[in-house]
C-alpha cells in the first residue's frame, strides 16, 4: 500500500532516508553507553591487590585489571600457621635421657643441650624440654644476630628464618626468646653409663639360631677385606635389635664407628653395633634376640643413617650374613 501512496521511487527514497539518520545515531548511543558504565557508585570502594587475599567467608576475591582487587567485602590476609609448641617431660623412674630422646624421636644429644645438661644423667621429677625434632633449643642473648647464631650452629640463615618466621614476625628474634634451629650441630655430651663389661663364658645364655638382621633395613654395602660388617641403612631414630641372646659387653664412643653397643653370645660369637643416635643398654645387662638395643643415627663417619653390623667370632671379624 506505501508503494501505491508514494510510488516506487518515492518507497526506495523514505528507506534510504531512514538508514542515513540509524547511521549518524550509532556513535551518539555508544558514548552514552560507556559514561553509564565507568560511573562508580559513591558507596563503592576499590583496594589495591598487593598480596594474596580472602573474603571473610572464605571465597577469594576476584582480581581485576590493573590490580584491582573486585569484591564486595573486606579481604583478609590468610595468616600461616604458628610454630610449633615445645613440649615437655617429667623424668620417671628408670627413665634414661636416651630412651626419653627416642620416644620423642630426636637425639639424644639434641634433648641434652636444650636443657643445658653436661652429661646424660637426670633424675626423678626433672623436667625436660624436648626440641621439635633434630636440632637446637636455643635463647636468643644480647648481641646475636641470625647470622652469627647459624654460624654457631652450622646452619644456613634461612634455616632460622623460615622455621621461626621471621620473614613475617621478625619479633621473635629478640632478646630472650626462644627459636628453634633446625639440623643444628649440638655439642656431644658426656655419657654416664658407658663402658665395658667381661663376661664369664660360663654364664652366657644359649644360642637360639642363625643371627637376625638388627634392623628392618636396605642392605647397602656387604662384607669384604676392607669392610668388616654389613651396612643396613634405614630412618634415623629406627630400633636396632639385639641380634641374639646375650650380655652387652661395651657401650659408648669409638673413633669412625660413633656410638655404639656390643653384645656377647655364646660359642665365641659377638655382634656390634655402630654408628647409633642413642643406646638403651648397659655393660654386664642380659638381652633377649630382638631387644632393643639402640636407635639408628650417623654418629661417627656416616654419609646417612644406618647401623654397622659387625660380628666377630673369637675376636677375628666375620661376614655376619654367614650366622
Amino acid at each position: 500500500m506505501a508503494s501505491a501512496f508514494y510510488g516506487t521511487r518515492g518507497l526506495r527514497l523514505l528507506l534510504n532516508t531512514a538508514t542515513a539518520l540509524l547511521v549518524l545515531s550509532l556513535p551518539l548511543t555508544a558514548a552514552t553507553s560507556a559514561k553509564a558504565t565507568t560511573t562508580v557508585a559513591p558507596t563503592e570502594t576499590v583496594a589495591l591487590a598487593s598480596i594474596s587475599s580472602v573474603t571473610d567467608d572464605g571465597a577469594r576475591a576476584a582480581t581485576s585489571a590493573r590490580g584491582l582487587l573486585a569484591g564486595s567485602r573486606s579481604p583478609v590476609t590468610i595468616a600461616a600457621s604458628d610454630v610449633p609448641e615445645i613440649p615437655s617431660y617429667t623424668v620417671k623412674k628408670g627413665d634414661t635421657l636416651s630412651e626419653i630422646a627416642a620416644n620423642y624421636g630426636v637425639d639424644t644429644d639434641d634433648v641434652a643441650f636444650a636443657n643445658h645438661l653436661d652429661n646424660d644423667a637426670i633424675g626423678v621429677g626433672d623436667v625436660l624440654v624436648i626440641p621439635p625434632g633434630h636440632g637446637a633449643l636455643y635463647v636468643v642473648k644480647s648481641g646475636d644476630t641470625i647470622a652469627s647464631v647459624a654460624s654457631k650452629f652450622k646452619v644456613d640463615s634461612s634455616v632460622i628464618m623460615t622455621y621461626n618466621r621471621l620473614y613475617f614476625e621478625p619479633e621473635h628474634f629478640a632478646l630472650d626468646q626462644l627459636i628453634f634451629v633446625p639440623g643444628a650441630a649440638v655439642p656431644v655430651v658426656r655419657r654416664t653409663n658407658y663402658g665395658v663389661a667381661s663376661v664369664p663364658l660360663g654364664s652366657l645364655p644359649a644360642r637360639t639360631g642363625r643371627l637376625s638382621w638388627p634392623v628392618g633395613g636396605v642392605l647397602t654395602q656387604y662384607y669384604w677385606w676392607g669392610h668388616t660388617g654389613v651396612d643396613l641403612a634405614a630412618p634415623y631414630g629406627t630400633t636396632i635389635a639385639s641380634s641374639d641372646d646375650g650380655v652387652v659387653v661395651a657401650t659408648g664412643w669409638v673413633a669412625v664407628g660413633g656410638l655404639r653397643v656390643c653384645v656377647q653370645h655364646a660359642g665365641g660369637l659377638q655382634t656390634c653395633y655402630y654408628h647409633t643416635s642413642a643406646v638403651y643398654v648397659t655393660p654386664g645387662q642380659t638381652v633377649a634376640r630382638g631387644q632393643a638395643l639402640a636407635a639408628i643415627g650417623m654418629t661417627g663417619v656416616t654419609t646417612g643413617p644406618h647401623v654397622h653390623w659387625e660380628v666377630k667370632l673369637n675376636g677375628v671379624p666375620v661376614n655376619p650374613l654367614s650366622y
